[in-house]
């Protein structure tokens, strides 16, 4: 088995990813603001406190352990960030950024694993799969923050011939317990009531929290190769429906009213520019958007993993 350094193990998608990899029988030293008690005590985890710029102390945890991999979920929204994200977010990202991935060269890790997002793509303008080497051009800040992490990643092991590299693109999350994402699908952001447009036969492409720990378990098990270093869209394999969601509120959790509504209507300005929301809020849901029903192309993840969580069997 290996050992395996996971950066923003505490946090939601983190306590997860960790989780599965110690079930598999792997070492994981776990890195974080502030340690969480979701797998403390437990057999193989050991867990080391540090801020994502604390060059410092991540140098000593290096010095420390040997480790087979590194899977890199620091510096996320739904671990280390809340839904908004602004300059001094984006500022701790590139802090962490300089020299990480400079540590894990210097230690020869084999396998590097970046948790990115499927927000660094530019809007698709069809309903056609949106592809690995489709347009990036983020709209978010949080897209742009993911987006100058891989430019960044990319920089750094292209110069070494041996690591096996791996971006990870994925939409919002969730779980049985976690929906923040599912319920700002059905949520206006203008006046924050629950609707449905029409019966809600539209959709929206989220990722299952346990789909993202299968694909990196898969990925550090099954990727040999230096073709198998790449970015990788992360996702379910179908869509979440509108009425899906509703209906998965109501059964799992507390849902007031839900509004139907025959259209909706979009400011001219928020046609043109956009909302400044937007830019700032992870979640933000366009209007203009919202019933475009487009999803991430998964194939080239699905050999690594099955993607065989979904709104409907989430634990």
């Amino acid at each position: 088995m290996a050992t395996i350094l996971v950066t923003g193990a505490c946090g939601l998608i983190g306590e997860h990813v960790v989780s599965g990899l110690l079930k598999k029988g792997n070492t994981v030293i776990g890195v974080d603001t502030k340690e969480s008690e979701y797998n403390a005590g437990k057999e193989n985890y050991i867990f080391r406190e540090a801020a994502p710029s604390e060059q410092g102390k991540y140098g000593e945890i290096f010095d420390e352990f040997q480790f087979d991999y590194v899977v890199h979920l620091a510096c996320t929204v739904d671990n280390d960030f809340g839904p908004v994200v602004e300059k001094q977010q984006m500022e701790l990202s590139a802090s962490c950024d300089k020299f990480l991935y400079k540590l894990a060269l210097g230690k020869d890790i084999k396998k590097f694993i970046l948790l990115s997002s499927t927000q660094v793509y530019k809007t698709p303008d069809s309903r056609e799969p949106v592809r690995e080497d489709d347009p990036l051009k983020p709209v978010s800040n949080y897209g742009k923050l993911k987006l100058a992490a891989e430019s960044a990643f990319a920089n750094d092991v292209r110069k070494s011939k041996t690591m096996i590299a791996c971006v990870m693109r994925v939409p919002g999350v969730y779980s049985l317990h976690f929906t923040d994402h599912l319920m700002s699908r059905i949520t206006d952001p203008k006046d924050k009531t629950i609707f449905v447009l029409r019966t809600g036969e539209y959709g929206f492409h989220l990722c299952c929290i346990h789909n993202i720990s299968d694909f990196i378990i898969g990925f550090l098990r099954q990727a040999d190769g230096a073709n198998y270093t790449g970015v990788y869209n992360v996702a379910d394999s179908s869509l979440a429906m509108a009425s899906e969601i509703i209906t998965f509120m109501k059964e799992h959790h507390r849902l007031g009213p839900v509004l139907q509504k025959s259209s909706i209507s979009i400011s001219l300005k928020d046609r043109l520019f956009g909302s400044s929301e937007e830019k700032t809020n992870f979640r933000y849901l366009d209007m203009a958007t919202m019933d475009k029903s487009f999803m991430f192309d998964t194939t080239k993840a699905s050999r690594i993993c099955p993607f065989r969580w979904n709104i409907n069997n989430t634990k």
